[in-house]
């Protein structure tokens, strides 16, 4: 007997769920594995290192440090000193700062700040990240770019990790990893998901199929640098493609680090989740161009592509099986998923309360991110959003 719409609507919603969160993990796990093993095999028949090495002082290229702001004169302090004490010859690193229409004392901090290599464009009116970074490239007088926010903070050998990848003439873009200081709630929360995304990165990586980067932290050989359009709202996304559309490869180096402040709260990660989803589905007519292998054509539609589209699997998966609660099975379907929307629900009441418990407000958290993944593309259809952005909280 065939299945009914409703069925059928069922079981390609929940297969397509357990794809996103527990399929395509395992398989990415599997095939990390198997090529890690390979690597080893490798390593002990040849002796060929299975890391890329670190660069001596000699050997280190001239790098240009490109960083975007508007309205940072809080986190200026703290970026300056931490570029003074970044672990790169001052001789070979220059460092532009492009300030994109700043009205609060930015230019001034920048005008008065003191190091060799250190200037400041100040763009009159603000015109957004993607013009800043148009302008900080061409600015820029090295090959080889490497892109921070003003709020984020390197750790001292994090320039070296990056353009280390540049000895192999394939790459393009090397992107680092960000680690998100916060308070208790964000422990809670995005801590756990963070963790378990840069798992997913690693293994990706390994396997030739890095899909984005950290805006606050990567790196790009000029060569595989295209101007931005001005309405481009995620640049991490958008220039890896743009270089694997060049035919370069782009990594991720767990090693090369940073650290920024998360957001406040939920309901502020909320607003960053928005705008996300945004710019993800304005830049999906250009990202679905470019050709991508086999396996990172997977990551692509797995990582991402579902992700993005996940709220509307689980509106089905919740009317489905509503429609069909009359059956014993649909029924205990229907029962887990209110169970879940009411943890949510509990969370998000009781969230000062639920903050201090492990795992209290991560329901809370995965329904507030598809939650917001759907505010972002009815934006997107009515072209709501802001294409300029606003200082991280």
């Amino acid at each position: 007997m065939s299945a009914s719409p409703w069925e059928a609507l069922f079981w390609t919603s929940l297969l397509l769920v357990a794809h996103t969160y527990l399929i395509y993990p395992a398989v990415l796990f599997v095939a990390y594995g198997v090529a890690q093993l390979r690597r080893d095999c490798r390593y002990l028949a040849r002796g060929s290192d299975r890391r890329c090495r670190d660069l001596r002082d000699h050997e280190l290229p001239p790098v240009s440090l490109v960083i975007p702001a508007h309205n940072e004169a809080e986190a200026l302090p703290a970026k300056l000193g931490n570029l003074a004490e970044l672990d790169y010859p001052a001789d070979r690193l220059e460092i532009v700062f492009v300030s994109d229409g700043s009205s609060d004392g930015t230019n001034e901090i920048l005008a008065d700040a003191e190091r060799p290599g250190l200037r400041s464009v100040v763009l009159p009116s603000r015109g957004g990240k993607a013009s800043a970074l148009n302008r900080g490239v061409a600015e820029a007088g090295h090959e080889i770019v490497v892109f921070s926010d003003a709020s984020t903070i390197f750790a001292g050998d994090a320039v070296r990790k990056l353009v280390r990848h540049f000895c192999n003439p394939q790459v393009g873009v090397a992107c680092g990893t960000l680690r998100f200081q916060g308070n208790a709630e964000f422990q809670r929360t995005e801590g756990v998901y963070w963790r378990y995304e840069k798992a997913l990165r690693v293994m990706e990586s390994r396997l030739g199929a890095t899909l984005t980067a950290s805006g606050a932290i990567y790196a790009l050989r000029r060569a595989a640098w295209r101007p931005l359009k001005a309405d481009v709202m995620i640049d991490d996304f958008v220039v890896p493609f743009n270089a694997r559309r060049l035919g370069y490869q782009v990594v991720f180096d767990p090693e090369a680090g940073a650290v920024e402040f998360a957001a406040e709260s939920v309901a502020d990660e909320f607003a960053r989740r928005v705008r996300l989803a945004v710019g993800s589905f304005r830049a999906l007519g250009q990202l679905a161009r470019v050709q991508l292998d086999a396996f990172t054509s997977l990551a692509f539609f797995s990582h991402k592509l579902l992700r993005w589209v996940l709220p509307f699997l689980m509106m089905a998966l919740l009317l489905s099986s509503a429609a069909l609660w009359d059956r014993p099975f649909y029924l205990a379907a229907l029962l887990v998923q209110l169970l879940f929307y009411g943890w949510a629900a509990a969370g998000y009441v009781f969230r000062d309360r639920m903050a201090p418990l492990r795992y209290g407000l991560i329901g809370y958290f995965l329904l507030a991110i598809n939650v917001a993944f759907l505010v972002g593309f009815v934006r997107f259809l009515y072209g709501h959003q802001e294409v300029k952005w606003k200082r991280a909280a």
